[in-house]
């Protein structure tokens, strides 16, 4: 789908120059003196790669649809991470670095959805909130405050997060896959 360089909006997914990018920031401009066109920070899909590009309300550029399927994480093998088609149960084997950070967040059985361009996958997003069980929280300190006091903790993935004080070893709490931060006790 074509649409015009002054309809660019962040999120939307292009493609330029032979590469499939997102549009970070876009930012409207309207000089004195020339037409006006809209300043783009374009990341690549692929490889990360970062550019600005101007776009003239003339120009035209090519719209890409990305494909959203939900899959499930089956297991772990070396690098790889195997996941299944929930409709097909076809198997889609991604790269541990694919999926960047998040990946000590996927549990057995969790759905995540991929994004597909002409089958092939462009990106992984994993749910907002997951339940981990805290494995080591260090000991309150007497006499802090606990309006500011947050204590290092090591969750059973092995990634280390900030908790508040009455958060105690053994405890499942919910985290924010994202940021990777504590939003509250599990229930």
């Amino acid at each position: 789908m074509k649409i015009n360089g002054n309809e660019i909006k962040p999120g939307n997914v292009i493609e330029h120059n032979g590469g499939l990018w997102v549009a970070v920031k876009c930012n409207a401009v309207k000089p004195g003196k020339g037409g006006a066109f809209n300043q783009v920070e374009l990341k690549n899909l692929i490889d990360g790669t970062k550019l600005n590009e101007r776009f003239r309300s003339s120009e035209t550029v090519e719209k890409v649809r990305l494909e959203q399927k939900d899959f499930q994480f089956l297991y772990e093998q070396d690098d790889s991470l195997v996941f299944m088609d929930s409709e097909t149960y076809d198997q889609l084997e991604l790269q541990k670095d694919f999926v960047g950070d998040r990946a000590a967040f996927l549990q057995d059985g969790m759905t995540v959805t991929v994004e597909l361009h002409e089958e092939r996958p462009i990106g992984v997003s994993l749910p907002d909130q997951v339940v981990l069980e805290i494995s080591e929280a260090d000991p309150v300190v007497k006499g802090q405050t606990a309006a500011s006091s947050y204590k290092p903790a090591v969750l059973e993935n092995g990634v280390r997060v900030m908790v508040p004080p009455f958060i105690e070893a053994g405890e499942k709490i919910l985290v924010d896959t994202n940021d990777i931060s504590y939003i509250r006790r599990a229930d």
